[in-house]
């Protein structure tokens, strides 16, 4: 059974109502204080019909193998994945375009979890991670994403390379983050069915997955690093995408002028 903490992940899940709570335990030290955030968390619980008990404080840290579960812990069924067919089928959103999320590599949980709230932020259609060298959807994860886990849809699979493939016959351009790549990614037109992959982050993407993608963009940085953390850089492409989908139109280069040689981003 799975495990989450934290009063914005268990409102989620219970706003969500994509997988079945078993029960909600509330630290008793808590619920003898009371406040309007857990109140209003426990009213959710009532109108769905969901058990609610009460535990000493230390142990929900004890189920949730951390004290930052602010006096509450759901045990929920475990998540049954999406296969990449779903994603595929689903009905298109509101801009006309099909935008996806693929993972390679991503393994740290607080990474995972601040690029499927982003995700969710900026409309992604669906993320794809691979069953091996990835994050598992943790209560972490799920903590991180402060609850956008449990409403991004999900689908894990055996090979990410493949599902690229797969991808690409259904007529979706793979465009990967790389620092070497080109054109910077405010140049490139999202206005079109795309899925962003983005790679580990220490090694960025596998060098078979970038011989897949379609477009290797990168971001400019000014600065003395050579690259954002991979949570920033997914962030800032998918809300650059989501700006060109709604204004219709990719940014303007600015006016030509020389420049120093820049550095780019590294997944």
């Amino acid at each position: 059974m799975d495990v989450l903490y934290g009063l914005h992940p268990v409102e989620e899940a219970i706003r969500a109502g994509t997988r079945q709570l078993d029960h909600v335990s509330v630290a008793r030290e808590r619920e003898a204080r009371r406040d309007a955030r857990l109140d209003a968390v426990l009213e959710l619980c009532r109108a769905a019909g969901i058990r609610v008990s009460t535990e000493p404080r230390d142990q929900l840290t004890r189920h949730a193998k951390t004290d930052a579960h602010q006096g509450i812990v759901a045990f929920l069924r475990e998540r049954k994945f999406l296969a990449l067919e779903d994603l595929l089928k689903a009905p298109v959103g509101p801009s006309g375009f099909r935008f996806f999320l693929a993972l390679d590599g991503v393994e740290d949980p607080h990474n995972l979890g601040a690029l499927l709230r982003s995700a969710d932020g900026a409309g992604i259609d669906g993320v794809i991670v691979p069953e091996r060298r990835s994050a598992p959807l943790s209560a972490t994860v799920a903590k991180s994403s402060a609850g956008a886990s449990e409403h991004v849809r999900i689908a894990q699979v055996v090979n990410i390379t493949r599902a690229l493939e797969t991808m690409k016959k259904h007529h979706v351009w793979i465009v990967g983050l790389d620092e070497r790549g080109t054109p910077d990614y405010t140049d490139f037109d999202f206005r079109q069915d795309c899925c962003l992959v983005l790679g580990s982050e220490g090694a960025g993407l596998h060098d078979l997955v970038k011989r897949t993608c379609d477009h290797l963009l990168r971001i400019p940085m000014a600065g003395s690093v050579s690259s954002l953390n991979v949570s920033v850089a997914g962030a800032v492409v998918m809300y650059e995408a989501m700006r060109q989908r709604r204004t219709g139109a990719v940014q303007a280069p600015p006016a030509s002028k020389p420049q120093k040689p820049r550095k780019g981003l590294g997944s």
